[in-house]
């Protein structure tokens, strides 16, 4: 497997259960030693590395999403002899091609991962390496149906799954062994601070909303500084708290001092809301969860949580006064939306489903 978000100590349970899930398999998983992107530079977290080998090999152009690429992985696979390369990356991607190619040259069974859910043209040479990646594969893994459907309707007309890329381990993600100390409700929201995930809507639905509660912040993006000024401007600088990045180790012990999380998306022309990660992590940490209505959230909250339109504050602002006071509805959601991740997104779930590929692949 060829997948720079293994770098995640977190991420690392699903190959755990992976081996375990399949005994006879020789798991190798290649990472870079670090990735740049808007949050810095996320060094490798080897934090769950039992059952399988993790080998760290240089890329070059680190942080360039869609022309990264590993030099030495041809030579690694001449070495390994692969029977299948799982290209942990995006079909229009310089990375997924170069592997691709490489794999196939060598006789290897590919399969690549996408969570597009827009149906986006690319100019060359990204459009060359999709077309490419299209006709010469002998599986795809779709995070969701929307992105099933983008790339069937791409030309893509090879075997398929939804999986999504990951799930959560309910071990380390799970709710307080004793209820949390008392205090104001917690509100939070976790990811990139980007217009397109909608923090200043969320802003502007806590600056009327009554009672008392606090809201933090964990993340980093061009929009921090606008964000703390929008929370000066309401007079909330005592209320709301800014964050970095916390290593995805410790965000279990975060989640399980939450009380409402807050996922407030919103789409734009070239994106949407292709999953919400951070949704199935506070809900096996039986946190209640709210999110827009848009793109992949309503379906990954289903009935256990709270969804409102798209961009609407004052139905934003409605679903989070309802829930600070009542605590015994906040609850029933956290125990609900524990529920249907033990049900749908556990890494056991996923890796099984994974391997189960895998074995199709081979027989």
């Amino acid at each position: 497997m060829v997948s720079k978000a293994c770098l995640v100590g977190t991420y690392q349970t699903k190959l755990e259960a992976m081996a375990r899930a399949a005994p006879e398999m020789a798991l190798t998983v290649l990472v870079p030693p670090y990735w740049r992107d808007e949050r810095g530079r996320l060094a490798l977290e080897r934090a769950h590395t039992d059952g399988y080998e993790l080998i760290v090999q240089p890329i070059r152009f680190n942080g360039a999403y869609h022309l990264h690429y590993y030099p030495h992985l041809p030579r690694l696979m001449a070495e390994r002899r692969p029977d299948i390369v799982h290209i942990d990356e995006e079909p229009y991607n310089l990375a997924t091609f170069h592997a691709n190619r490489a794999a196939r040259r060598r006789g290897a069974r590919t399969l690549w991962f996408s969570w597009q859910n827009l149906r986006r043209r690319y100019p060359p040479p990204f459009a060359w390496f999709q077309r490419y990646n299209l006709r010469h594969v002998d599986y795809a893994l779709m995070g969701s149906h929307s992105a099933a459907a983008v790339w069937q309707a791409k030309g893509y007309r090879g075997r398929w799954a939804v999986i999504p890329q990951f799930g959560v381990d309910p071990d380390l993600f799970h709710p307080p062994a004793m209820p949390r100390a008392d205090g104001p409700p917690h509100i939070a929201y976790v990811g990139r601070l980007v217009s397109e995930k909608g923090c200043d809507l969320l802003l502007e639905a806590v600056a009327n909303l009554p009672g008392d509660w606090h809201l933090t912040f964990v993340g980093s993006g061009p929009e921090q500084q606008a964000l703390r000024a929008q929370a000066a401007a309401h007079g909330l600088s005592g209320r709301v708290t800014f964050r970095p990045w916390l290593p995805s180790t410790a965000m279990p012990d975060f989640y399980r001092q939450v009380d409402v999380l807050v996922l407030p998306s919103r789409r734009r022309p070239n994106w949407t809301e292709q999953f919400g990660r951070v949704l199935i992590e506070a809900m096996a940490c039986q946190v209640a969860v709210v999110g827009a209505a848009v793109g992949e959230i309503p379906y990954v909250i289903g009935d256990a949580g709270l969804t409102f339109p798209e961009g609407d504050v004052e139905a934003l602002r409605d679903r989070l006064s309802w829930l600070l006071q009542d605590p015994a509805q906040r609850h029933a959601l956290g125990r609900a939306g524990r529920a249907r991740v033990l049900a749908h997104y556990t890494q056991a779930r996923v890796a099984q489903a994974t391997v189960e590929v895998y074995r199709r692949l081979m027989a």
